[in-house]
């Protein structure tokens, strides 16, 4: 019973949602993409004067194109909710109405779940309550302070909004969060669990702790704090570390043959899903990259693919001088001799790091080139890294004329912890 329930449930994505540095809905941000246009800037204000790194990538607030606002968002208890809870349902809103699903009836609801993490609870929340209570102020802290930063309340809250009734799941996996959101979801539907799933990841971590966090580590971009557009810059010789970034991004998954009865337009089919462990160290990844190589290995597995199929990756690549070469590399050994057909890019290079939400923003980029024929270049990779000879898409953006019907992708994701995750997407063709 289950193989068979395996076997013919498809799962496609109808809807899109995405806010970030680039700008909010996903249209927008696409053609800002293809654009070559750049969301980092620097950052401002006293709190920052301290951290090496001046370089960010922060949303646009306002009510212009393309500016996040709450216009139009279901009515929610703003004690509740913080800016990063904020951006989610901005993103969740985008994604339900493009795919043109906001139910009204409860057994459609009850079919309708959620899963979405992010990677880091809101630091300053606990900062500023953690001082509170050192001041013995016990009463002036919120009774909405744990609400406030429990991993699940993203969640939570677009499934109030929507009153959706399925699955509601929440994944926190560092910078793999995202992905494995949607993957976690892609199987809840193949599994019978629901029809339809809002999928993804979120984060508002551009805080002055989390970036002293990460500054300590070293992890962060610094030689390119006057020209912060140039600063994000995968599989480049010069780049230096990574830029913080916030947003929020979703998908709609679905069930395919629930999507054709209400003829859903579909813009991608996802094919499988793959997880691995690095077990070797808390934040560096094993320098000859077999926990990535085992998880995009998972991915074609679940997918009953031909490493030879795949023709695009949407890379992890942060920027940072490890884990570029450390993926790169791990391309090279699963796919060989096809690897140099491949066309290889990270889109981190414009939107920079989103943590929690990296994963989900990158799987509706991969869904827009594999829906679109258009592969976007790596920004800012101007002189690639040696030691590793792959199709890197730099310049200018590639049209993917694929040797196969259809164009199939894969999108990485890793994290702290050596938490890994492939998916596998597919243009859709009837």
């Amino acid at each position: 019973m289950c193989s068979s329930i395996h076997q013919s449930r498809r799962v496609v994505v109808t809807g899109l949602g995405v806010v970030s540095c680039l700008g909010t809905g996903m249209h927008f941000v696409w053609d800002q993409l293809l654009s070559g246009t750049s969301g980092i800037t620097n950052i401002k204000g006293e709190a920052f004067e301290q951290i090496p790194s001046k370089v960010v990538g922060l949303v646009r607030h306002g009510n212009n194109p393309g500016e996040f606002n709450l216009t139009g968002l279901p009515t929610i208890d703003g004690r509740a909710v913080t800016q990063m809870t904020q951006y989610c349902l901005r993103a969740a809103e985008e994604a339900l109405t493009m795919a043109k699903w906001k139910p009204v009836q409860d057994n459609d609801k009850e079919r309708t779940g959620v899963c979405i993490g992010t990677g880091m609870i809101p630091l300053e929340e606990v900062v500023n309550a953690g001082e509170l209570q050192r001041q013995f102020h016990y009463r002036k802290i919120s009774p909405w302070f744990i609400p406030r930063i429990l991993i699940n309340m993203a969640a939570a809250h677009v499934s109030l909004a929507y009153g959706f009734k399925g699955p509601n799941h929440s994944v926190s996996t560092a910078c793999t969060t995202g992905l494995h959101s949607i993957g976690d979801a892609f199987r809840f539907i193949r599994n019978g669990d629901a029809d339809v799933i809002v999928a993804g990841g979120c984060e508002s971590s551009v805080t002055p702790l989390a970036m002293a966090g990460f500054a300590r580590m070293r992890a962060l971009s610094t030689n390119f704090n006057a020209t912060p557009q140039v600063s994000s810059r995968p599989f480049d010789k010069a780049r230096d570390g990574f830029v913080m970034s916030e947003g929020a991004a979703l998908l709609v998954l679905e069930e395919l043959d629930h999507a054709r009865q209400r003829n859903a337009h579909i813009y991608a089919e996802i094919l499988g899903y793959g997880l691995s462990s690095d077990a070797k160290h808390i934040t560096a990844p094993p320098e000859d990259g077999r926990g990535a190589q085992r998880c995009m290995e998972a991915a074609l597995r679940d997918s009953h693919l031909k490493p030879e199929q795949i023709e695009h990756i949407n890379c992890h690549a942060t920027s940072t001088p490890l884990g570029d070469s450390v993926e790169s590399r791990a391309i090279q050994s699963l796919f060989k001799n096809h690897s140099s057909n491949i066309l290889v890019n990270s889109t981190k290079g414009a939107t920079g790091h989103l943590l929690g939400a990296a994963g989900s923003i990158e799987a509706a980029f991969t869904v827009m080139s594999v829906y679109t024929g258009t592969v976007p270049a790596t920004l800012n990779l101007q002189t690639p890294m040696t030691g590793c000879d792959l199709n890197y898409v730099l310049g200018s953006n590639i049209t993917w004329n694929s040797k196969f019907n259809p164009r199939i992708a894969l999108t990485n994701s890793f994290g702290f912890g050596g938490t890994n995750a492939s998916l596998c997407i597919s243009e859709y063709v009837v």
